[in-house]
């Protein structure tokens, strides 16, 4: 940028890439949050200066932080975690009504048993949800 002059705190004058300029008339402010304003008095429009100058509106705006909640995405669908956990139900169930009516699960059983529960709570925290 050609003839830059400071008029304020943040706030600058120069002459404007896009256009052949003889006298300052981009002006440039920084604001407080990290922004950039730029504007032309003569015209020109704001993807203009910023080609003229190699920047994008990218470079206008500071690096968003995002909320690790935000970040963190949930790997499947509500439907298919809600399947999954129906499905294991159905499988304590079972187990449930053997014990009730007095025989005991075998290891086969017993083992998938516990297959069934950890996989409800690991279909659980996928959701979100915490398990206590």
């Amino acid at each position: 940028m050609e003839r830059v002059k400071r008029i304020g705190s943040g706030c600058y004058l120069a002459r404007c890439p896009a256009h052949d300029d003889r006298e300052p008339s981009l002006y440039i402010r920084g604001l407080d949050d990290g922004r950039v304003l730029v504007h032309c008095f003569a015209g020109c429009d704001v993807q203009s200066i910023l080609s003229a100058t190699g920047l994008s509106f990218d470079d206008l705006y500071p690096p968003r932080e995002i909320d690790a909640a935000k970040r963190e995405r949930r790997p499947f669908p509500a439907t298919d975690i809600l399947r999954a956990i129906a499905f294991e139900a159905l499988v304590v169930v079972v187990a449930g009504s053997t014990i009730l009516t007095g025989e005991p699960l075998n290891t086969i059983d017993r083992d998938r048993l516990i297959l069934a529960v950890n996989r409800i709570q690991a279909a659980l925290e996928a959701g979100g949800l915490n398990h206590e």
